[in-house]
């Protein structure tokens, strides 16, 4: 009886994360898109220090690429629990700086779905559309 009474408690909890995260998906996903420059997939010197300091520049890029692994950590678990795990995970891997991240992002949008859908997103906010990379 207390086994069933803890899977129901854990079936809840799963539950609730996995709509929270839809929930965030669907708003953070084009927020993010939205916002990004028009020549984004276009151009590949695009890094700007988040900080003129070092040290204020170190700690802030820390903390970006470590939320950056915690989404693609939650990405990774959603694929196996209800939830959008594949947006999830390209989300944090477009947050977090990595060597190849342009290339592996042009890979991307090349597919022949990916940029129609994206510019379609940016369309509905009145964004113009991406450049073709």
């Amino acid at each position: 009886m207390r086994t069933l009474a803890y899977a129901e408690a854990h079936a809840v909890v799963l539950t609730a994360g996995s709509l929270a995260m839809f929930c965030a998906t669907l708003i953070v996903f084009p927020f993010i898109l939205v916002r990004l420059p028009q020549r984004y997939f276009a151009e590949e010197n695009r890094p700007r220090p988040l900080s003129r300091h070092p040290l204020v520049h170190w700690i802030l890029m820390s903390l970006k690429n470590l939320l950056g692994l915690l989404i693609v950590i939650v990405g990774f678990l959603l694929f196996f629990l209800p939830g959008q795990g594949l947006l999830t995970l390209i989300i944090g891997l477009t947050i977090m700086n990595y060597p190849g991240k342009f290339h592996a992002e042009r890979w991307l949008v090349r597919r022949p779905r990916v940029m129609p859908a994206l510019n379609w997103i940016r369309a509905r906010f009145d964004a113009p559309p991406f450049e073709d990379p």
